[in-house]
């Protein structure tokens, strides 16, 4: 199987690396740079927990080859927190209970982030309407949707987003 050279910039470090033409990005992440927040729940695009961020824009890691995020920016759910400071989002999620056992919860705060960067004061519908691609078997949405919507005036409000 053919090699391809890779350049990533990821969570604001340069990557080069060596994949097949079929590596996918979640196992590049996980296994290659050993960011273990990204998960894979279902391999099929549909469950939201490889969601990571390519040039600000939301991906499923799960279906795109590694060769594709090729010289773009990629964020991951430890790119978010600035040292021991988390992210809003990341502490609006531990403060409002958006999360029980964790394993969505990666996914989930990576597409509400696409989601505030692009409408701050996105209302309850629009969190509704835009997370409906990330799947929970735990927490039964309400607590997700209550910490997006926490998170709106720390993310709108100039703070670091």
């Amino acid at each position: 199987m053919s090699q391809h050279v890779v350049k990533l910039r990821v969570n604001g470090e340069d990557h080069v690396l060596t994949v097949p033409f079929r590596r996918l990005l979640v196992d590049a992440i996980r296994e290659d740079l050993g960011l273990t927040g990204t998960k894979e729940g279902c391999g099929i695009g549909v469950c939201g927990a490889c969601t990571v961020l390519m040039d600000g824009e939301m991906i499923t890691a799960c279906l795109t080859p590694t060769v594709f995020a090729d010289g773009h920016e990629l964020t991951t759910i430890e790119g978010l927190a600035e040292g021991e400071e988390l992210h809003p989002l990341q502490r609006a999620f531990l403060e409002h209970g958006g999360l029980q056992c964790g394993f969505c919860t990666p996914g989930h705060i990576m597409a509400a982030k696409a989601l505030l960067d692009s409408n701050p004061m996105a209302t309850e519908q629009d969190v509704k309407d835009w997370m409906v691609g990330n799947l929970c078997r735990c927490t039964g949405y309400y607590k997700i949707i209550e910490s997006i919507l926490a998170a709106r005036p720390a993310t709108g409000n100039g703070r670091r987003s």
